[in-house]
This record gives structure tokens, C-alpha cells and sequence, in this order.
């Protein structure tokens, strides 16, 4: 399973993709303008870091809105991906992109039916967000399985890429349903260094270990 990292923090980026704990980035409006960055100059400056995919989202209501900026995100970098939301008019434009070999992510969505409508119009991600689904009562997770058993039924090439993910249980719980994809916010990905065995462990190897240069 490939990690992508959910910020536009440039700090943050550099830090996890040195660790190779970096596949790819996934970005939207509201983490650029956390960043009090400029979107392009931010993109840019991602793109060169990670070689990976860059998702970089549309903010157009139209299809053809979404294919202008469609046109200018893939100036950024050779390695953009166009993200868009799941509408009438986002399967439309992911379409169109896919027909000229344009990668695509379509976001924000909550059933295997959305996520098999992505796949029908020929997206190269889904983003299931189980986060979210669990905020409202709902098991996220149900939904990756469910999205997991209908591509592999017919083959289908559209990567699951799990979002929304709140701990290091969904990403767990992602690989283990055999999901292609998990973007995970900085704070998670650091969580999962953590175990207090693990830090117990250390701590006890650092003091045996002056003890004996004492010796």
C-alpha cells in the first residue's frame, strides 16, 4: 500500500518523504490556504520535492471550469493529478481528462455506488472518506471493502485511496482490506512510530548502554 501525505506543508513533506514514507501528496483549498502560501508557488515547490502523484483540486462548479483549471494545474508539474469533486459535472470533466491521459482523483465520497461511478468514467483514484463516515455514525471501513470487492469483480484500474484518515486503526484497517492508497495527515503519520513498548524499550536500551560505558 502506497502512503500519500495529506498537507501543503512544505516542512512537514520534506521530513516524511526523507524517511520514504512518502508515495505521493494530496492537497485541497482549505490545507493551501492553512499553508499562508501562494497555491501555485505551493504546488510547485511540492512537486519538485515528491515525484510521486500530486493531487491538486478544482474548485469550478462547471465541467468546463474544471477542465480551464485542469489545463493550468498541469503547467505545475509533470507529476499533478487533477482532483475532483463527485458531481454530475466532476464525472463529466474526469471523463474528458482520462480520454487524453490525464490522471485524475475523484474526492469527497461516501458509497461504493459513487466510488463505482468514478471508476466507470475512468478515474485513476477514488478518495473515500471513512473519517467522516465515522463522524455520522457510519463504519468507514465497510465502505473500502465494499468498493474493493465491486473493482476487483470487474477489474477495474481506479486506485482506492483511503482519506479522512484519523488514526493509525484506519490505516490498519486500510491495508488490511487491501486498499492501493492511504493519505494520512502529519500528526498521523507520526502516531504510528508510537507504542509505549516501543518507548519503554529505548529508553531501557539508552540507560544499559551508559551504564556499560561507565563500566
Amino acid at each position: 500500500m502506497k502512503f500519500f501525505i495529506d498537507t501543503a506543508d512544505i516542512d512537514a513533506i520534506k521530513q516524511a518523504y526523507e524517511m520514504g514514507l512518502v508515495d505521493g501528496v494530496t492537497t485541497n483549498p482549505s490545507l493551501i490556504k492553512q499553508s499562508g502560501r501562494d497555491h501555485e508557488e505551493t504546488i510547485r515547490e511540492i512537486s519538485s520535492i515528491v515525484p510521486g502523484p500530486i493531487s491538486v483540486e478544482t474548485i469550478s462548479t462547471t465541467t468546463q471550469g474544471m477542465l480551464d483549471e485542469a489545463e493550468i494545474y498541469q503547467t505545475w508539474g509533470n507529476n499533478i493529478v487533477i482532483k475532483i469533486v463527485m458531481s454530475p459535472e466532476g464525472m463529466q470533466t474526469v471523463k474528458f481528462l482520462s480520454a487524453k491521459g490525464i490522471k485524475t482523483n475523484v474526492t469527497v465520497t461516501f458509497t461504493a455506488a459513487q466510488a463505482l461511478i468514478a471508476a466507470k468514467a475512468g478515474a485513476t483514484y477514488v478518495s473515500p472518506f471513512v473519517g467522516r463516515l465515522d463522524d455520522i455514525g457510519h463504519h468507514g471501513m465497510d465502505v473500502i471493502e465494499q468498493i474493493r470487492t465491486i473493482y476487483d469483480h470487474y477489474a477495474f484500474q481506479t486506485k482506492i485511496l483511503v482519506a479522512s484518515v484519523r488514526s493509525p486503526i484506519h490505516l490498519l484497517d486500510a491495508a488490511m482490506v487491501g486498499a492501493d492508497v492511504a493519505t494520512i495527515p502529519p500528526k498521523t503519520l507520526q502516531q504510528l512510530f508510537k507504542h509505549p513498548l516501543t518507548d519503554k524499550g529505548i529508553e531501557q536500551f539508552l540507560a544499559d548502554a551508559k551504564a556499560f560505558q561507565k563500566a
